[in-house]
């Protein structure tokens, strides 16, 4: 199969379509279960389907292997955090950023939420666009940086898994509501989930760049680190664990890391008690 512009807008088309329509359907789902937390298992679950998509056209004359590779890493992150998330969502209420926003858009929010999750759609297909530049590569071979960019993801993937078990176990018991976690890799890191999602997508803009464009994967990591700084991720989550945790959270936040796993500093209490 070869790339033309005709084929190109018929992916652009197709992905659309399919991402933009799961969204208003999950959007639905949001209005009747008044939990607009699906959104996050939507997103995953739509770059599942947009790897699919990518896979489905890559050029049958062509050693397919690199795609399958790719298309079972997506799979089972995408499959893996939906159900993260549709379980969460199962065991309490909404999540609290999703609460916050309800409380500042005030009017019109089933529209403000229309909105926000076919957002989702669109930044589902700018991620998905490294899925592409590898299953339309006419060769598909494996080169270092794909054995690389295997290893990498290996290790994110079993990162974000194991944070999310350790925050979950922790949250199940009712002793510790109100308290910070500091299990596991959480002692080293206050958003240890959020570290190796980004390493998930270094992994595969690493196994996209072999590939013909294939430097378009690099808006993955680009794009996830600027919307956990900047945007949904840490500073959303932090100013609720602020607001629930109080001091609590700002001890937290003075001995340990925001990000990069790391060991945790002494708090200043602790060092105004250490001997001169």
């Amino acid at each position: 199969m070869t790339f033309t512009l005709a084929l190109a807008l018929h992916l652009l088309l197709l992905s659309t379509c399919i991402v933009c329509g799961l969204m208003f359907v999950l959007w639905v789902i949001s209005l009747v279960t008044r939990n607009a937390g699906i959104v996050d298992a939507g997103w995953a679950f739509g770059l599942v389907l947009l790897a699919g998509v990518a896979m489905v056209h890559a050029p049958l004359s062509a050693n397919t292997g690199r795609s399958d590779a790719l298309i079972a890493m997506v799979t089972l992150w995408g499959v893996r955090l939906a159900l993260h998330i549709v379980l969460r969502m199962e065991a309490g209420p909404e999540d609290a950023r999703y609460v916050q926003l309800r409380r500042e858009w005030k009017t019109w929010i089933p529209l403000k939420f229309l909105a926000f999750f076919e957002f989702q759609a669109v930044l589902d297909l700018i991620l998905s666009l490294g899925f592409f530049a590898v299953a339309l590569d006419p060769s598909a071979n494996f080169s270092p940086l794909c054995y690389v960019g295997m290893a990498i993801w290996l290790i994110a993937f079993l990162g974000e898994t194991v944070a999310d078990v350790q925050l979950s176990r922790f949250k199940r018991f009712t002793a510790n509501k109100g308290k910070v976690c500091r299990v596991g890799l959480w002692k080293y890191s206050r958003h240890p989930n959020y570290f190796f999602e980004w390493l998930v997508w270094v992994a595969w803009a690493v196994y996209a760049l072999p590939s013909p464009g294939g430097f378009v994967g690099l808006i993955g990591p680009a794009l996830m680190l600027y919307f956990l700084f900047r945007v949904t991720g840490i500073p959303a989550t932090e100013e609720q664990a602020l607001r629930s945790r109080g001091d609590a959270y700002r001890e937290y936040q003075e001995t340990t890391n925001a990000f990069v796993p790391w060991l945790p500093k002494k708090s200043q209490d602790e060092l105004r008690s250490m001997p001169l």
